[in-house]
């Protein structure tokens, strides 16, 4: 990913980086297209209506983790209420997802790796949190 690059280019943040930010930007990223990839890989199971309640974690969580990715990104200005906002709800989202997923781990590969990356997710969102301002 280029995210560090990019937001330690941008002429607001004069090569001054918040890194554990830049840390969830990319674990958001990352886990919305996890999630994504679980939801169309539970469509594809046997048993799917067993994994109803995992397709819709696993869709609301990769639009939460994508909407707040590209919130935290933004530099241009000064939005943190916001910011605070969307990496409490990500995590919340996240630690959903992580404990359907893992629900599902034993009997699906996919689960198990989407349950990392949510659970990976959630951590750099909490960490960021703790590097603003209140």
């Amino acid at each position: 990913m280029h995210a560090r690059e990019m937001i330690s280019t941008h002429p607001h943040v004069h090569g001054s980086t918040n890194d554990a930010l830049i840390r969830c930007v990319e674990a958001c990223y990352d886990c919305a297209q996890t999630c994504t990839t679980c939801a169309d890989a539970c469509l594809g199971e046997d048993q799917v209506a067993e994994l109803v309640q995992c397709i819709r974690l696993n869709m609301d969580c990769a639009d939460v983790c994508a909407a707040t990715g590209s919130v935290a990104t933004r530099r241009s200005g000064s939005n943190e209420a916001v910011i605070r906002a969307m990496l409490d709800a990500c995590a919340t989202a996240c630690r959903l997802c992580a404990e359907e997923c893992e629900g599902h781990a034993g009997m699906h590969q996919h689960c198990r790796i989407c349950a990392e990356a949510c659970r990976t997710c959630e951590d750099a969102c909490r960490k960021a949190l703790q590097t603003l301002s209140h």
